[in-house]
């Protein structure tokens, strides 16, 4: 994570979004999984490449109930989380692998804990999911229309924040970036009003 890469994400040619995965928010717990970062090391690339890229969105992925996680190492984890907002998220709890150093490790996390846990962490994850939809309804995205959806007329496509984006429009925008209003956002997905172009029109 030198300064160029960070920097290069400034350029209106690269996405901005970027998966940084960070799996706990406890320097404690890295240390134990022979993680090189820390907590602040971590937040502090947040910070250097959203003051390079304002509009950057980031996701990331996390494992809870590691073999000696305390409930203030998961806190420090959802402390985290709450700090960078993310995109999305992915997160699963610690299973135990026969022949890994980790499987070898005492105090393992009863499995009724781990499953609150994650249960906890995937709750908040999906509140800034879906705030994170909703705050791109009322914006215009240019999106790239990949394929046809479920439903007549309807095309699928991405914003530049890998969102899923729903539309209706001809199948002859298929493979074509177009610039979408945006309406709607779920869990999941959002919706929006393709604006057609002169030469799409033409086309």
């Amino acid at each position: 994570m030198a300064e160029e890469l960070i920097q290069a994400h400034a350029h209106e040619k690269v996405m901005p979004y970027l998966h940084l995965p960070v799996q706990s928010g406890s320097d404690r717990v890295l240390e134990v999984m022979n993680r090189k970062h820390t907590k602040d090391f971590y937040l502090d690339l947040i910070d250097r490449f959203r003051a390079a890229r304002p509009d950057i969105a980031f996701s990331s992925d996390f494992i809870v109930g590691y073999p000696g996680e305390t409930e203030d190492d998961f806190e420090e984890t959802l402390s985290l989380v709450r700090r960078v907002k993310y995109a999305m998220a992915y997160s699963f709890k610690y299973s135990r692998r026969p022949g890994t150093p980790a499987a070898a490790l005492e105090d393992q996390i009863p499995e009724a804990v781990k499953v609150a846990r994650l249960a906890r962490l995937q709750a908040l994850l999906l509140e800034q999911q879906v705030a994170f939809n909703r705050s791109k309804v009322g914006t215009r995205q240019r999106i790239l229309l990949s394929k046809k959806g479920r439903h007549p007329g309807q095309l699928i496509g991405r914003t530049p924040f890998l969102q899923s984006v729903y539309v209706i429009a001809p199948e002859r925008l298929i493979g074509q970036s177009v610039d979408v209003d945006i309406t709607g956002a779920s869990q999941n997905s959002l919706t929006g009003v393709v604006v057609i172009e002169d030469e799409q029109l033409c086309a």
